[in-house]
């Protein structure tokens, strides 16, 4: 049963920075993109960001140039580097297998406000 944990969420002021993590336990990682998704309230869930395996990368025109995904397959962990983080960054964050969705994991809250 694959595993997904997301973690390093929190409150930041808008300008700030956060790294989330994701953590994937259960199954072989490398072989596969994967997606980070944010969900803001009552909104639909939403994607902003894939690596693939070799690491190429793409993002939402939203976070073009403010976020930077990345991944260490050795540590079978996904990152998501956040920086000049605006209010409308307000979510709940996800991360996921691409095309072939695992279950979905708890998320991790970023709340950007002064």
């Amino acid at each position: 049963q694959v595993q997904l944990v997301e973690s390093g969420g929190g409150l930041v002021q808008p300008g700030g920075s956060l790294r989330l993590s994701c953590v994937v336990s259960g199954n072989i990682f490398s072989s596969y993109a994967m997606d980070w998704y944010r969900q803001a309230p009552g909104k639909a869930r939403e994607l902003v960001a894939t690596v693939n395996s070799g690491g190429s990368t793409n993002y939402a025109d939203s976070v073009k140039g403010r976020f930077t995904i990345s991944r260490d397959n050795a540590k079978k962990t996904m990152y998501l580097q956040m920086n000049s983080l605006k209010p409308e960054d307000t979510a709940v964050y996800y991360c996921n297998r691409h095309y072939i969705p695992y279950p979905w994991g708890q998320g991790t809250q970023v709340t950007v406000s002064s």
